[in-house]
């Protein structure tokens, strides 16, 4: 397959993401797509090894399209290789799933407070209910509370954050579950539809370049990705 930029393309990318590109949009651009597990989001270490195996295994110099943000530092450390490596320049996919880097900043001035679940968080069993039942099991009830207290009492909200109406009504039972637990810290629960745009937008960059302005980080061949590359 011929692209603009002459590379083959390649996404590898969280499973969150699926459900968002459809068929035509995969083969039109991309030469070759892989989905790494939900579950890599907890262990930031086996995120870094799961990438940069799949990278590796990447036999021709091509252009990587990674759907991930930053994630826990989950990227840093990574070095593209012989690759060009194109990434979205946010913490985590939040911003991707609202469907900008600004959208996501006027959710956070606006409740700083926010916990978000989404269906990648749910699938992988990684809320504060699943963490609490882990924890009791481990600790006992009373110190299970005392450590729940101490990482959760300053979230105000709960949001459960999808791209599709059918997906809230999917993860809405599962997530007013653990909005349920969380109430005793008070926090509100709200759902969000977000927006394919920041993914439309990264697939447009993948097609040409040029394009890509500062929501986007393009790592040249024979680089590393550096935690400080997503500060803005």
């Amino acid at each position: 397959m011929s692209h603009p930029n002459q590379l083959p393309v390649i996404f590898i990318a969280c499973k969150v993401f699926e459900s968002m590109l459809n068929t035509e949009q995969q083969e039109s651009l991309f030469d070759q797509v892989t989905y790494l597990d939900y579950g890599l989001h907890r262990v930031p270490d086996k995120l870094t090894h799961t990438l940069q195996e799949a990278i590796d295994e990447v036999r021709e110099p091509s252009l990587i399209v990674l759907g991930y943000g930053l994630c826990g530092n989950g990227l840093k450390g990574i070095q593209s290789r012989k690759h060009t490596l194109l990434i979205p320049r946010t913490d985590d996919c939040i911003a991707i799933l609202l469907g900008s880097y600004q959208s996501y900043l006027k959710h956070f001035n606006q409740e700083p407070g926010t916990y978000y679940l989404t269906k990648g968080w749910l699938e992988a069993g990684s809320d504060p209910l699943k963490e609490y039942r882990e924890v009791r099991e481990k600790y006992g009830e009373e110190d299970a509370q005392w450590i729940m207290d101490t990482q959760y009492q300053h979230y105000k909200r709960l949001v459960l954050v999808a791209h599709q109406q059918d997906e809230l009504e999917e993860y809405r039972p599962r997530a007013q579950e653990v909005a349920a637990y969380c109430s005793r810290w008070g926090m509100d629960y709200q759902e969000i539809l977000g927006s394919d745009r920041y993914l439309a937008r990264l697939l447009e960059t993948a097609a040409s370049l040029d394009k890509a302005d500062e929501d986007f980080l393009v790592i040249p061949p024979q680089n590393e990705i550096r935690q400080e590359m997503f500060v803005r």
